[in-house]
């Protein structure tokens, strides 16, 4: 590992810069270990850090205070994103580090919260969905008329995936490096870009993903006979999906209080819940 002692760029970078050797050994730690640290409060993080980890020691240091501030940002920030296609942010990200040091901190954090949403949603349709369905299917139909050897497209289906896994590391550092390089004059617009794209999924997954609705339809009696009120349609008038809408509003404000955390959020939520049934507000997931 590269001293803590090593001279020092301006940016709290060593000059070193990742090889192939190095992009190689993100590539298996991602395709090994990358989800084995997965957890409710930040999903990823501590794999995302776990597979850059390495390289990073040698582009800030070893245990530099460089070292501690980033590694800080990627175990404090959530990130969630298929594994199909993350060593894409992983390329990115080291070739933002190792041109800029810990002066990419804003761009590596834009990026990572912007290009997650995105790259879930591709990757898990094509990767998760289409080929499995497709190639799985194939191979079950092979294996039903006698012919086993049908299991070889299922297997050579899966060894082109993470071949692909593995090669797209080199390629997206190399976009990364013209990113810093020949394109540093539009970073700031890029990463502000990739911010309101997630921004956007974020939106699309809250009206699509989180089913809830209310049931209060309160009975008005006057002298012309009785007015039922229907508040859910009047709600859905309003905005759709504005139920959702409030009840991710209200956890994100749970989680921007002091000791928070997103357990304790679900609780909360839950004994709501409990507590709104039996008023009589049936709640619909």
């Amino acid at each position: 590992m590269t001293s803590s002692n090593a001279t020092k760029l301006p940016n709290g970078t060593t000059g070193y810069k990742p090889t192939q050797k190095d992009l190689n050994s993100v590539s298996l730690r991602s395709l090994l270990l990358f989800q084995a640290g997965w957890n409710y409060e930040r999903m990823q993080n501590t794999g995302y850090l776990w597979v850059i980890l390495p390289t990073l020691r040698k582009i800030y240091g070893d245990k530099s205070p460089e070292l501690q501030e980033m590694a800080r940002l990627h175990c404090s920030t959530f990130f969630n994103t298929t594994n199909f296609l993350s060593n894409i942010v992983h390329g990115v990200d080291l070739a933002l580090e190792a041109e800029d040091g810990v002066d990419s901190k804003d761009a590596v954090a834009g990026l990572k919260t912007g290009l997650m949403g995105p790259l879930a949603s591709i990757g898990d349709s094509i990767f998760g969905a289409l080929l499995p369905t497709v190639f799985g299917a194939l191979a079950a139909n092979m294996a039903m008329q006698g012919q086993p050897w049908g299991i070889l497209i299922w297997v050579v289906v899966n060894l082109f995936i993470d071949w692909f896994r593995c090669a797209q590391t080199r390629v997206a550092y190399d976009q990364g490096i013209k990113l810093v390089t020949t394109m540093s004059d539009k970073l700031n617009a890029i990463t502000d870009a990739a911010c309101v794209m997630g921004v956007f999924m974020v939106g699309a997954l809250v009206a699509t993903n989180v089913g809830l609705s209310f049931d209060i339809r309160p009975e008005i009696v006057t002298e012309a006979g009785s007015i039922v009120i229907d508040i859910p349609n009047i709600c859905n008038m309003i905005m759709p999906k504005l139920v959702p809408a409030v009840l991710v509003g209200f956890v994100y404000w749970l989680l921007g209080k002091k000791g928070m955390t997103s357990t304790k959020a679900i609780i909360i939520v839950l004994i709501i819940t409990v507590a709104l049934g039996a008023c009589g507000v049936l709640i619909k997931g």
